[in-house]
């Protein structure tokens, strides 16, 4: 009769895992819904040199501007007059008070004056032009 109790006493020392993953699976869902996503244009350009550049706080929105006037945002090619559009879903998934156009240096100014207007456009005041420190 010994012999019984004694397994019957290991049975019961068992630790119960449940609220333990219950605590894990929650914490993994508030990390995957408060994580913000950056959305980068998708190209490298070459970005003008000043030497007064300075580091701006970080944003979750790129748009390149390639030198024969090509604009890239999620990385994939837009059209100007689709600039606004594809910005406003953006800001929809992922809300920012910031944008960065990524310009290259030979990129013609006109363009680069189009899509900051598309972006005041979409409701955004702040605008940031990428440049590298000489």
């Amino acid at each position: 009769m010994a012999r019984k109790q004694r397994f019957r006493e290991d049975d019961d020392a068992a630790i119960d895992m449940t609220p333990m993953l219950d605590i894990v699976f929650i914490m993994l869902i508030f990390f995957i819904v408060t994580t913000s996503f950056v959305k980068e244009a998708g190209i490298d350009v070459l970005k003008p040199k000043a030497a007064q550049a300075s580091s701006k706080p970080s944003a979750n929105i790129f748009i390149a501007i390639r030198p024969n006037g090509v604009i890239w945002m999620d990385k994939a090619e837009v059209d100007i007059e689709r600039v606004g559009a594809r910005l406003e879903s953006m800001l929809a998934e992922q809300p920012t008070d910031i944008v960065i156009i990524q310009a290259d240096k030979e990129a013609k100014h006109g363009v680069v004056v189009e899509v900051m207007d598309a972006i005041k456009a979409a409701g955004i005041e702040k605008i940031s032009i990428a440049a590298e420190k000489k």
